[in-house]
């Protein structure tokens, strides 16, 4: 049995890009694997996992084979009616064969397959250790690797990520030889570049995570992660809060430090009369820092964290405030200079942004959504008034210069605006509340996974919002295709799915889409006149091809919902409400039964070449399976009819599964094409019957695809 070592590999490097550093830690650690294993040589992760600094990369193995296993290979050469002549001696063919193998030709062995006989050349090798092959592992894994913007350095030919300056490859307590970007192998690595800026000796790759951690670095990535955390919530409390950690936050912070340091820190508390989103980008965005919240709100306190244990905390505590003094002292008077201007005065400059060249400017955009919001909101109990009120608020805060500073504060500083702002002083203090809340949230969801607004208001918004840019996008020609979707016309559509189905709003979506298509039609589309309008039901199309992933995740199938989406419903509420209940309905015993009788029901009807009668006549069911079925079908009929009407969908599929003994029945014993041009119809237009209810829910011959 080969003997196992365990393997550890370091790069040593400048700073890696904070961003690429993961990435880059886990190619290395793939590449190596994948290296080894493309070799043959065995190895024994265990619990092993990239391991990684801003100036280190490393893989650490508990267990590597120390030599190959036997390379055994197999050359197939000619066919015996080639490789010998009428005598039996060897033709040039079978000499150059052998030739190239290295030996004789009468010590080739022979083989058989579907063509004949022929020779063929096998041979057993011993592997190779190791050791010899580490240094072409290594290498392959680091061409592999997905380099940002590889660096060259010095007068060298090579790049890398960032300037490589010492590497450590062990297996086992001995020395693998290798060269790599100039640099010779050896079991040196290096310290903290301020705490203990000194070589450090490995003695054996199981002493590696230890001795890094006497010389003040943590290689361990999830270990410096806890660490931080730790030392974030610990600061947080001690200041009387509770810290904002964001996992992007923690992870680029996770990348910038090797010993992690948490340090209290704090800001003039006359900073928090300015909108606290704009203080949390700017600590989070710009600096790094872990803002600090007492109740939702945000205190004076922050937390940084440094690469360094500090003799004076304090001191560095001053840096980081100085650090982030003038950007809030900017975000003040934005917003003061903002207040004086006013939500309203701030609008009337929309007039003078181009929205798109065919589409017009923001403020007729704006115009647009208003007026689809005041068709929407008296049909989801919102007043219409305040709907197309704040609707033609809902861009005035891209003029203001918070935004102009911090775009990604769009919506959120148009709240702050609105309840201050003196235009709209002839608002209740609920209705100024409800506005101004909707101009944040008609925003929402901003991201995969954001929450949909959670007002009536702001739902209102958001759906108008959404409407008036996919019509707009389609009628300007700005479909996406491929990776290029410059509105995002695919995160709006899916937007405006998940509002209306989360909303539980039960909205005609075709009768929305026409009325948007309508209101981009009446304005021009560019210098020649040219027109593109929307087509609906391409929209609609869009708009339902977005949900396939969305229930995807919900566990919905793709049989599932492509049964649903054959009825194109008008009401993405009421597809939703459909799709659950043909899940459950899918997991009936009868389902997948009924589904391919549907499925040929559909069939037999498609290719029927006579006419098919309204209704039954009861007088020409002859056989009894045809006499039980049509039974059957009248009181599913009856027994789904209150269902459907009520939206109660399960319970019609329920009813509808028990159709099955009959269906099963009427197949077996009754000839659907009968000789009877009279019993053919009626056969006929029972199953018509029968398929109408079956697909009344979806489209379940779907499910047996």
């Amino acid at each position: 049995m080969t003997a196992s070592l365990p393997l550890l590999i370091e790069l040593g490097t400048e700073e890696l890009p904070v961003k690429a550093l993961p990435g880059l830690a886990q190619a290395l650690f793939d590449g190596v694997l994948a290296a080894l294993d493309k070799r043959g040589v065995a190895v024994d992760r265990g619990e092993a996992k990239p391991l990684y600094t801003p100036r280190r990369l490393a893989v650490l193995l508990p267990g590597v084979a120390t030599e190959q296993p036997e390379q055994r290979s197999e050359v197939l050469g000619p066919y015996l009616n080639i490789a010998l002549d009428a005598d039996g001696n060897p033709t040039k063919a079978l000499q150059g064969f052998a030739a190239k193998a290295g030996i004789e030709w009468t010590a080739l062995e022979k083989t058989r397959d579907a063509k004949g006989e022929r020779f063929v050349h096998r041979a057993v090798t011993p592997g190779a250790t190791t050791a010899a092959l580490l240094p072409d592992v290594l290498r392959e894994a680091i061409a592999a690797m997905p380099i940002p913007k590889p660096m060259r350095w010095g007068a060298h030919a090579y790049a890398f990520a960032r300037p490589v300056h010492w590497l450590v490859l062990l297996h086992g307590e001995g020395v693998v030889d290798a060269e790599l970007f100039g640099v010779r192998s050896g079991r040196t690595s290096r310290g903290h570049r301020f705490m203990h800026d000194r070589a450090v000796e490995i003695a054996a790759p199981g002493d590696y995570v230890d001795a890094m951690r006497g010389a003040k670095v943590l290689v361990d990535a999830d270990a410096r992660r806890a660490a931080i955390v730790t030392a974030v919530e610990g600061a947080a409390r001690h200041a009387g809060g509770d810290a904002r950690i964001e996992s992007d936050n923690l992870e680029q912070v996770n990348c910038l430090v090797e010993w992690p340091s948490a340090i209290a820190c704090a800001f003039e508390a006359e900073f928090l009369a300015v909108p606290q989103e704009a203080l949390i980008a700017t600590m989070e965005a710009n600096q790094k820092f872990f803002p600090v919240l007492r109740d939702g709100r945000l205190t004076e306190h922050f937390i940084a964290i440094a690469n360094i244990e500090s003799k004076d905390p304090a001191e560095v505590a001053k840096g980081y405030e100085r650090v982030i003094r003038p950007r809030f002292a900017d975000a003040k008077f934005f917003f003061d200079e903002d207040l004086k201007q006013g939500l309203s005065a701030m609008n009337d400059g929309l007039k003078t942004v181009t929205y798109q060249a065919k589409l017009g400017s923001v403020a007729d955009k704006a115009t647009r959504v208003a007026a689809l919001a005041e068709i929407i909101a008296p049909q989801v109990g919102v007043d219409a008034t305040l709907a197309k009120r704040a609707a033609l608020l809902s861009k005035a805060d891209l003029q203001s210069r918070m935004v102009n500073e911090f775009p990604e504060l769009q919506g959120i500083a148009g709240r702050y605006y609105a309840k201050h702002d003196v235009a709209l002083a002839g608002l209740s203090d609920d209705e100024r509340t409800s506005l101004a809340n909707a101009l944040d949230e008609a925003w929402q969801p901003r991201f995969a996974g954001d929450d949909i607004a959670l007002s009536p208001l702001g739902k209102v918004l958001a759906i108008a919002e959404r409407l008036d840019t996919l019509a707009g996008g389609f009628a300007a020609g700005l479909k996406p295709t491929g990776n290029k979707d410059a509105f995002a016309l695919r995160r709006n559509a899916l937007g405006l799915a998940r509002t209306l189905i989360e909303s539980g709003f039960d909205l005609d979506l075709q009768a929305l889409l026409a009325s948007a298509i309508d209101r981009v039609g009446a304005l021009p589309t560019g210098k020649d006149g040219a027109s593109a309008f929307a087509d609906r039901g391409e929209l609609y199309d869009f708009i339902l091809d977005r949900l396939k992933g969305y229930y995807a995740d919900k566990g919905a199938t793709v049989q599932q919902f492509n049964a649903v989406a054959a009825l194109r419903p008008k009401s993405l509420y009421d597809l939703d409400r459909r799709i659950d209940a043909i899940g459950t309905f899918a997991a009936l015993p009868e389902a997948a039964a009924l589904a391919a009788a549907d499925k040929r029901i559909r069939n037999i009807l498609r290719k029927a070449d006579i006419e098919i009668p309204a209704t039954v006549d009861p007088a020409l069911l002859r056989e009894p399976a045809e006499a039980a079925l049509a039974e059957a079908v009248e009181v599913v009929h009856a027994e789904t009819g209150h269902a459907l009407a009520h939206g109660d969908y399960v319970s019609a599929l329920t009813h509808l599964a028990r159709l099955r003994p009959q269906v099963d029945a009427f197949f077996d014993g009754v000839m659907v094409n009968a000789d009877d041009p009279d019993l053919r119809r009626n056969r006929l237009a029972l199953l018509e019957q029968l398929a109408e209810r079956l697909g009344s829910v979806a489209a379940i011959e779907h499910l047996s695809s």
